[in-house]
């Protein structure tokens, strides 16, 4: 039933697939070998002469658009983009073959032998590794599925009678990219490409390559023959117009480089699927809502910093399925709650203890900002410890990347100081205090840095106490010992007892030496 329909193209295809099988079994002659590369002459040469008819269709369509405007500048803006689509992809096999064949004098038949490209190795090598398809194959199949969907979003969309030949011509398998075999399915690649014949993949890729400039002439075809048939008043209530832009925030300076063009509202469909996912979450129908020719988003913002919206849209015309691929991003800024209000003079971090500081740069996120000083770490996100060491300044660094890719570097200077000279306690009193001796001989003794923000407990080592007519005692710890309770007891009402020359310790930085911490007084009551 199908040969009935088929054309001598489709007949050539039949062929060369009976052929690759039939070399898969047997040893390949050279006259099979000679015969492909007859075959990739021709459809070499055939790939010049379609391409030389494309050439004055594309002409053809740009000399109407510059004399008759109107809707021939739509045309004109379609055949472009299929012209630069397909030249892309025309010369990326181009390069491939050229590789491939770097040894092989495939140019000239007289000094060619056919019959000598029996191994693949110089494709298998591209297209394939130790673990399947290697990134550069698969790179290959994005690129044809690529322009595959570009023809259908840019021609197909408007001559939708086409999406099937299009599909066909550049079918790489299922969703998965496989193709069933014999034992169960293979990729796409794998299942044209591994393993066969130098000439017969050379020939398979200038086939692939005659789909191109094909595809080409239908586009240019169907365009020169519609608008002739067609009316020449454009209906402006079918079309709006669309600001597309290449990031979704842009720094005061910069050149704004949008592009407005024209959508068309009039007779478009609703996707029938939305595959869409945000940041790698899949978006879920409460989150948006399909309208003509695409969907509304109704999704948080987010965090600061880059978001990113991929995946696909898949409409269905005729029953056949056509996935439009949806790839873009949009910047989100923090919104200020608050103002920043700085004293010039007081940049000053302490020797000693923990610093905390927060280092943010506007528009660009936490985890993408990097600081730098000795002495400085990271906790989390914006917030940093700052532990200076020796000298008098010290320089903190910070640094970020713009969505733009222009980098932000920005220096602070902060002096250092050391910790101010703590004070004696006793009874969480210090300087001149009135006590009875009762009292005295259960407090303990404690140092407190007065007027100072870090919340910061000392932790006594060791002090000394002078009481009237006995000679100084050293005490260890918090409390007087035996030996200063004694000399304690005969000191009478009006006199006074100095606790000095503590020696305490930060537990959290023990080895940092404090001033000489002032003397306490008491007394006796």
């Amino acid at each position: 039933m199908a040969g009935a329909n088929e054309t001598p193209r489709n007949k050539l295809i039949a062929l060369m697939y009976l052929v690759f099988i039939t070399m898969l079994a047997l040893n390949v002659s050279k006259e099979v070998l000679d015969g492909f590369g007859q075959m990739f002459k021709k459809i070499q040469s055939a790939n010049e002469r379609v391409n030389q008819g494309n050439i004055i269709y594309y002409d053809k369509i740009e000399v109407n658009s510059q004399e008759k405007e109107g809707k021939w500048v739509g045309h004109d803006r379609t055949a472009k983009e299929i012209r630069k689509e397909s030249d892309k992809f025309f010369n990326r096999i181009a390069e491939i073959k050229n590789i491939i064949t770097e040894k092989q004098r495939v140019d000239d038949p007289e000094l060619n032998e056919y019959s000598q490209m029996d191994k693949g190795e110089a494709l298998d090598l591209i297209f394939f590794d130790a673990s399947g398809v290697s990134p550069e194959g698969q790179a290959f199949v994005d690129m044809i599925n690529a322009y595959k969907m570009r023809v259908i979003q840019v021609f197909a969309s408007q001559f939708p009678q086409y999406t099937d030949l299009v599909e066909e011509r550049f079918y790489t398998g299922d969703f998965e990219g496989k193709v069933p075999t014999a034992d169960g399915s293979q990729p796409w690649l794998a299942n044209n490409y591994e393993g066969f014949p130098l000439i017969s993949s050379l020939a398979k890729l200038t086939m692939m390559q005659n789909d191109i400039r094909l595809t080409e002439s239908d586009v240019l075809n169907a365009l020169l023959g519609k608008e002739l048939e067609g009316s020449s008043k454009v209906n402006t209530d079918n079309y709006i117009t669309l600001l597309k832009s290449e990031k979704g925030a842009y720094y005061q300076g910069e050149t704004f480089d949008g592009s407005v063009i024209l959508g068309r509202k009039g007779g478009a469909q609703n996707p029938n699927e939305v595959a869409l996912t945000m940041d790698g979450v899949k978006l879920t129908e409460s989150e948006y809502e399909k309208i003509p020719g695409g969907i509304k988003l109704n999704v948080s913002a987010g965090r600061p910093g880059d978001h990113r919206i991929e995946g696909d849209l898949v409409f269905l015309n005729a029953g056949i399925e056509s996935r439009i691929p949806v790839d873009q991003s949009f910047a989100v800024i923090a919104k200020p709650n608050s103002a920043v209000i700085s004293a010039d003079k007081m940049n000053v971090v302490y020797r000693g203890v923990d610093n905390p500081m927060t280092i943010s740069i506007p528009g660009i996120p936490d985890d993408k900002i990097n600081a730098s000083a000795p002495g400085l770490k990271r906790q989390k996100g914006s917030k940093f410890i700052m532990n200076p060491g020796k000298g008098r300044e010290i320089t903190i660094t910070a640094n970020g990347k713009l969505p733009d890719g222009n980098l932000v570097s920005t220096k602070t200077k902060f002096r250092i100081k050391d910790l101010p000279r703590p004070n004696a306690t006793f009874f969480r009193q210090s300087g001149k205090i009135r006590l009875p001796k009762a009292s005295i001989e259960r407090a303990e003794v404690g140092a407190i840095l007065e007027d100072f923000d870090f919340d910061l407990t000392l932790k006594t080592l060791e002090f000394k106490v002078k009481v009237p007519g006995a000679p100084t005692i050293t005490c260890k710890g918090t409390k007087l010992n035996a030996k200063a309770l004694q000399a304690l007891g005969r000191v009478r009402s009006g006199q006074e007892i100095s606790i000095f020359d503590l020696k305490v310790q930060n537990p959290s930085k023990p080895n940092y030496k404090f001033k000489r911490v002032a003397p306490v007084l008491i007394e006796i009551l």
